[in-house]
């Protein structure tokens, strides 16, 4: 648990239909991510839109999320047009000032991802790589480098590298999620030993490459204690 006593947000990432939505939105699950990079795990914006309108139906309190890598302006509202997301996760190379944009031009949060590439990575380092970005985003996540996927690869990174992007994070009043290799058997452990805003998962609650209602709800036991 956070030492604010507040238990951690959960981040469910790379849903793609509205059957796995209808036997977990009982769960407390914070936000919901859609996929729109290239990826197994991508949907079209009709995909999402249709889940996205099941979640408000069913008043969810769930932020809607759509994951981009490197888009343009004009592919972020080409899926605004067809799902309403809550959030923007720009995954890849995306300058702050890009990321301003987005935010300005949409009206929208905007949430930028970090790749952690050592667990050397200390304060100093992280405060070159993160400053610029102060102001210009509402949140960040830190998950494993990929030089391909940019994300999701399901492997771990150094978690001793935490804590710097945590103070930073803290020093902005930003929320920080941590991503990269999470399931039920291993969130516990991250969440005794570093005091995160949360925890964000994808291939971690998946059963031969498709999201399993019984992993996810383990996961989400685990993150809230239930």
């Amino acid at each position: 648990m956070k030492k604010s006593g507040v238990l951690p947000a959960a981040k469910i990432c790379g849903l793609q239909s509205v059957e796995v939505l209808k036997s977990i939105l009982h769960l407390p699950i914070d936000y919901i991510g859609f996929v729109f990079a290239k990826s197994r795990r991508q949907v079209t914006p009709a995909q999402a839109g249709e889940c996205i309108r099941f979640m408000r139906e069913q008043q969810s309190a769930a932020l809607a999320a759509g994951v981009f890598v490197n888009p343009a302006l004009e592919d972020i509202g080409n899926v605004l047009a067809e799902a309403r997301l809550d959030v923007i996760q720009l995954h890849g190379q995306e300058t702050p000032e890009f990321c301003a944009e987005v935010r300005e031009h949409f009206n929208i949060l905007v949430y930028k991802a970090f790749p952690v590439k050592e667990s050397t990575e200390r304060d100093g380092a992280v405060v070159a790589r993160l400053d610029a970005y102060a102001g210009a985003v509402d949140g960040m996540l830190i998950d494993t480098y990929d030089p391909v996927q940019g994300g999701g690869t399901g492997e771990t990174f150094a978690w001793e590298a935490i804590p710097a992007y945590t103070r930073w994070a803290e020093e902005h009043h930003l929320p920080l999620l941590v991503a990269g290799g999470l399931h039920a058997g291993n969130v516990g452990e991250l969440l005794q030993r570093y005091d995160v805003y949360g925890v964000d998962v994808s291939s971690g609650v998946e059963t031969d490459g498709v999201k399993d209602p019984a992993k996810i709800s383990a996961f989400i036991e685990r993150v809230k204690q239930l």
